[in-house]
């Protein structure tokens, strides 16, 4: 079932069936580069992920991370939505698609999208977004949707800094 639509998309949430899908997205170089490695060597692995990381939040919090396909054929492209994460104060808005994807503007309509649908049916007026600091098009992206820098935040069991920003 959709949860958003847009002239292209549609997104919704993800289930134990995108398992394959999941499996190609989180492999990426891209996502390892930027977001790490969550060891998924399987589809097996990938369904334990799905079941672990994105289904509790819809339960929990009724949102996540919503599975983003074209609307003309059903291909599913990539992920985008909003999580609660602990050690944040604010939801965070993430977003990833397979390299094919990138550039063609679906990053924007769909987080734009999700954006909208957070603001007015979730009611969450302060959105937040953290990436890794050399993720150029992510930042550039962040920026677009309205968000601005604030500061550098160290992760739970990381080493590394990564970008923090807010909506105003």
């Amino acid at each position: 079932m959709s949860i958003i639509s847009t002239s292209r998309l549609e997104l919704r949430e993800i289930c134990e069936e995108d398992a394959p899908f999941i499996l190609e997205l989180l492999n990426t170089p891209s996502w390892l580069k930027f977001i790490g490695d969550r060891n998924l060597h399987s589809t097996e692995d990938a369904k334990k992920y799905i079941v672990n990381r994105f289904i509790p939040g819809y339960k929990t919090f009724g949102f996540g991370f919503y599975l983003t396909k074209l609307k003309e054929n059903n291909t599913p492209i990539g992920i985008c939505g909003i999580v609660k994460r602990d050690f944040l104060e604010h939801v965070d808005i993430g977003f990833a698609f397979l390299p094919q994807y990138e550039g063609k503007g679906y990053g924007y309509e769909s987080a734009s999208a999700v954006m909208e649908y957070a603001q007015k049916t979730l009611e969450i007026t302060t959105i937040a977004g953290i990436t890794n600091s050399n993720n150029k098009s992510s930042i550039a992206l962040l920026e677009k949707l309205g968000l601005r820098f604030q500061k550098m935040i160290l992760l739970p069991n990381e080493t590394e800094e990564i970008m923090f920003f807010v909506n105003q």
